[in-house]
């Protein structure tokens, strides 16, 4: 079933970044994580219940030779009748062993959908910067082409007017053209990002999808760690998922090494036969005897369970490690771009733009040579896209680390 799109984007305002975390908890990578709970926890009450009795009638002693005689079939017929039921009493614990992995199965698939949301709103958030990179990047490169067209225009004019040189207006329009095809790129990478951010989030209409700026503030690294918690690794859901999964293959040997301990089944009968006894009562007791007159004692059972325990354990310890490697990593991203966006936006964009500016200004007095401005505007176009990069980097690894937060 297709889901619903965020009212805002319907309405045709643009989407904030919370609209957009939350429809990821609704997606359908979230949805197949909760069918798999709900399965699990089909699994605790198919685990949870005692052996059902078993009720067992039977017809038996016909003379076929001198026949069953005359009379009621059910009163006078030589036939013996019987009424039995038999219950198998569960020895070792099992019921409670099976439904104790099966709980522990089933607290893992609820610890996988915490770590689902967490995944999907982390991809979804990363969706959205890179959108909303896009759509910043067409208004630079869209206001790059204008200006680049405008200049293009007055150069064919000054080479009318004798005033350009033919050569230099060529160059000054191959700068046009390679402003629009920049623009023309930039459309269909916010296509793209679009329909990335569509799918995450159950949009159906990607071609209408439009982003509110929600751009995190740049801070210093030292400021953005005050107050910081550094949350342990075993919080984390998917570090719980899989001590949960240890918890249920432990409790799955237990119950392969309580299969040596037989069950045994009790049942009674009452027969009814005519002209001997109508009031007959048969007793019975079964139990296996494996492990005793057989040389098989579950060996093998048990030894499946030991390596699937001991798989259980190697994948926690790789996933204990694991989440502490991407807590570092998560920490270092952070920082790291953190301090090169706060670069760009104090430091590198606006010398940029200075510098840009006066070299326009130099070209329009005759000042500065065309080739000069060319490789102004170059400069400047350069350090627009690395800023947005920087600030994308950021936004990406800012959102990581908070949705990491306990």
């Amino acid at each position: 079933m297709p889901l619903a799109a965020p009212s805002p984007s319907v309405a045709g305002t643009p989407m904030t970044l919370a609209q957009a975390l939350q429809a990821a908890r609704n997606n359908l990578d979230v949805s197949l994580a909760r069918r798999a709970l709900a399965a699990a926890q089909g699994d605790v009450a198919a685990a949870d219940h005692a052996p059902a009795p078993v009720l067992t009638t039977k017809a038996s002693q016909m003379d076929l030779q001198r026949g069953i005689g005359g009379g009621n079939l059910f009163r006078d017929k030589r036939i013996d009748k019987s009424l039995g039921m038999d219950w198998t009493w569960e020895r070792g614990n099992k019921r409670e062993l099976r439904t104790q992995a099966a709980q522990s199965n089933a607290a893992a698939a609820q610890a996988d959908i915490e770590d689902m949301l967490v995944q999907q709103q982390q991809a979804t958030a990363f969706a959205y910067f890179d959108l909303l990179a896009a759509q910043e990047r067409i208004g630079q490169v869209g206001e790059i082409s204008r200006s680049a067209t405008q200049l293009a225009n007055t150069a064919n004019r000054r080479v009318q007017a004798g005033d350009l040189a033919a050569q230099d207006a060529a160059r000054i329009e191959i700068e046009a053209q390679r402003a629009s095809t920049d623009l023309m790129s930039a459309w269909l990478d916010r296509q793209r990002a679009a329909l990335a951010l569509a799918q995450l989030t159950g949009f159906t209409g990607a071609g209408m999808l439009v982003v509110q700026p929600d751009w995190p503030a740049v801070v210093r690294a030292d400021a953005a760690d005050a107050g910081i918690i550094y949350p342990s690794v075993e919080s984390r859901p998917d570090v719980r998922a899989a001590l949960q999964r240890v918890e249920a293959a432990r409790a799955a040997l237990d119950v392969a090494s309580a299969q040596k301990k037989a069950d045994v089944t009790v049942g009674a009968s009452f027969d009814h036969f005519p002209g001997t006894s109508t009031r007959q009562l048969e007793l019975r007791l079964q139990m296996p005897l494996y492990g005793l007159l057989g040389g098989y004692n579950f060996q093998g059972e048990i030894a499946r369970a030991q390596a699937q325990l001991d798989q259980a354990q190697d994948i926690l310890d790789r996933t204990r490690r694991n989440a502490g490697n991407e807590l570092q990593r998560l920490q270092q991203d952070r920082q790291g771009a953190g301090a090169r966006a706060l670069s760009y936006e104090t430091t590198i964009l606006p010398r940029a733009r200075k510098v840009a500016e006066m070299a326009e200004l130099a070209y329009s007095k005759g000042a500065m040579s065309l080739t000069e401005l060319i490789d102004a505007r170059r400069t400047l176009r350069t350090i627009l896209i690395e800023d947005l990069a920087a600030r994308t980097e950021h936004a990406k690894a800012a959102q990581a680390w908070l949705l990491r937060q306990p």
